[in-house]
């Protein structure tokens, strides 16, 4: 099933979203938001899915589903932690600043936590102080989960994603360097992330899914034009149930918690560097990575991050190119 939270209060409002995303219906005589379906899903879930079988048999009424009136599915979130699981992305970022790829980062997942109480809507704008911060998108995959007891195993981890959605993790990449070189992460340096305007559950994905990875390519469009187009599960050096397992070595994790993939990056078909879409390559799910690529080579990265005025368009379809999670599309505008 499709399940969307439309912009009402602090914490959406949930509806059931048809399969061809053009009709919702309203879940809330069931349960009015998704944290409250998460909270009981063994309970909700079933009923949850038989209003979704409903909808696509039109016996329940329903309204016009319009993707710019939604709030992130989980417009706040008790837990977003997001990972690094595409070595090949970080792999390149240290080459082309000349530092040593440590082995660990091949068996370790790396994972910091983000801000989850303000996230973005996916049509909601993307605001920033100044353009001289490096404003730059990241397309990714995540996975809200339910309850994870500490220590679970990876199989009680991929028994608890309960739902797959697509993210734009806004980096202020110009902010990184000095965040990290204090030694306590991220933090000015991540501004509100977005979040697809459908969240799906993993049975609705067919063999796209194989319980730990989804294997479709995942678009990302800069001002109109194709930028990356990377299959999410090529090149995933850590599958979610690993990075879950990873998160709750140490503590449980609340039904409500995002793990995110990190940004989605393939190596070329050669095994070198991705190439750009225009050269026939598969391109970046961010601008950094091609920065990256283009210092390696040319010793100077060309690509300008983002500016004011400039659109984002982050979206995932399905082999008869209909779209699975609707669309994140960003514009970013200065913050007054």
């Amino acid at each position: 099933m499709k399940l969307s939270s439309l912009k009402q209060g602090r914490d959406g409002r949930l509806v059931v979203v048809s399969k061809d995303l053009t009709r919702a219906t309203d879940a809330f005589f069931i349960v009015p938001t998704l944290q409250q379906a998460l909270d009981d899903w063994e309970k909700v879930a079933p009923r949850l899915q038989d209003l979704s079988e409903q909808l696509e048999h039109g016996s329940v009424p329903s309204i016009r589903f319009h993707e710019h009136e939604c709030a992130s599915p989980l417009p706040r979130a008790y837990q977003w932690a997001d990972g690094s699981a595409y070595v090949n992305h970080v792999e390149l970022v240290r080459k082309a600043r000349g530092a040593e790829m440590p082995a660990s980062f091949w068996t370790d997942p790396l994972i910091y936590q983000g801000g989850s109480d303000a996230f973005l809507g996916p049509r909601d704008p993307i605001p920033a102080v100044d353009e001289a911060h490096g404003i730059d998108f990241e397309a990714e995959i995540a996975v809200i989960t339910g309850d994870v007891p500490m220590g679970g195993s990876k199989e009680a981890a991929a028994d608890a994603i309960r739902l797959v959605v697509l993210v734009n993790d806004v980096s202020l990449r110009n902010l990184i360097p000095a965040e990290l070189a204090k030694g306590f992460g991220f933090f000015q340096a991540k501004p509100s992330s977005t979040f697809s305007p459908i969240a799906v559950t993993p049975d609705e994905l067919g063999d796209a899914w194989d319980g730990g990875k989804l294997h479709m390519p995942l678009l990302s469009s800069l001002n109109g034009h194709l930028f990356g187009k990377p299959n999410a599960g090529i090149d995933m050096t850590f599958d979610f149930p690993t990075l879950i397992a990873h998160t709750a070595k140490t503590r449980p994790l609340s039904a409500g918690t995002i793990i995110g993939s990190g940004t989605v990056s393939n190596k070329d078909a050669n095994g070198g560097p991705g190439r750009p879409v225009a050269e026939g390559g598969i391109g970046y799910s961010c601008i950094a990575e091609q920065r990256t690529i283009e210092t390696i080579l040319m010793g100077e990265p060309k690509t300008p991050f983002m500016r004011f005025g400039d659109t984002i368009r982050i979206e995932m379809k399905d082999r008869n190119g209909h779209s699975i999670f609707g669309a994140i599309e960003q514009k970013v505008v200065a913050y007054r």
